[in-house]
């Protein structure tokens, strides 16, 4: 899904907590009322992703499981 028809006009994004800020692959995401936005972080500028919120939740949950074993 594309970025578009989402209402926040300026989303906040913020870098994976995962990200070892050396340059290597993650990604930034940005909340919204519907759920998340997600972008390659050296692409700014490019496309996004648009994760509706129960999936976002499902994602985070699964992420912070896996963190936990």
């Amino acid at each position: 899904m594309a970025a578009t028809g989402i209402r926040t006009s300026r989303p906040a994004w913020f870098t994976s907590s995962y990200s070892n800020g050396a340059g290597g692959e993650c990604v930034e995401c940005a909340l919204t009322d519907e759920g998340a936005l997600v972008r390659d972080s050296k692409r700014a500028g490019g496309p996004a992703i648009t994760v509706g919120s129960g999936a976002w939740v499902s994602f985070v949950r699964a992420v912070r499981r896996g963190a936990e074993s």
